[in-house]
């Protein structure tokens, strides 16, 4: 009488689904999308850049600069000094040696606050600078 119970404990035992494996193969591709995500860079503040027929897009920019109208210049969501430009392009450019400098300055800012942020990208040893425009429809 006790045999027919403990082979009816058995198979409740072997009908259950291992979660286990599946559970590992969710993870192992949760971290593998975001190890190759790529996240956007935003300079800090909407720029409303002016059009260009000629603009093409730049593939591996990473240090945005943005100017605003009232000339206020952002790196990493945060204001510069413009005394400060330098030092913040020289230390973005460390870490990414490869990256390039991209400027997105507005309509109504100062054309010397774009030439003094470029005199400083390049001060800094960066050479490849942008600025940064949409393309208008021909």
């Amino acid at each position: 009488m006790r045999q027919p119970f403990r082979t009816l404990a058995r198979d409740e035992d072997e009908d259950e689904i291992n979660l286990t494996p599946m559970l590992d193969v969710v993870f192992i591709m949760l971290i593998f999308f975001i190890v190759t995500a790529s996240f956007v860079k935003e300079a800090g503040i909407d720029v409303n850049k002016p059009a260009a027929q000629t603009s093409v897009v730049e593939e591996k920019a990473n240090i945005l600069i943005a100017i605003s109208a009232a000339n206020e210049i952002w790196i990493d969501q945060r204001q510069v000094d413009p005394r400060a430009v330098r030092a913040n392009i020289e230390r973005l450019h460390a870490e990414n040696p490869q990256g390039t400098v991209v400027i997105q300055a507005d309509k109504e800012s100062q054309t010397e606050t774009l030439i003094d942020v470029m005199d400083s990208a390049r001060l800094a040893g960066v050479f490849d600078v942008a600025i940064a425009a949409p393309r208008t429809a021909e």
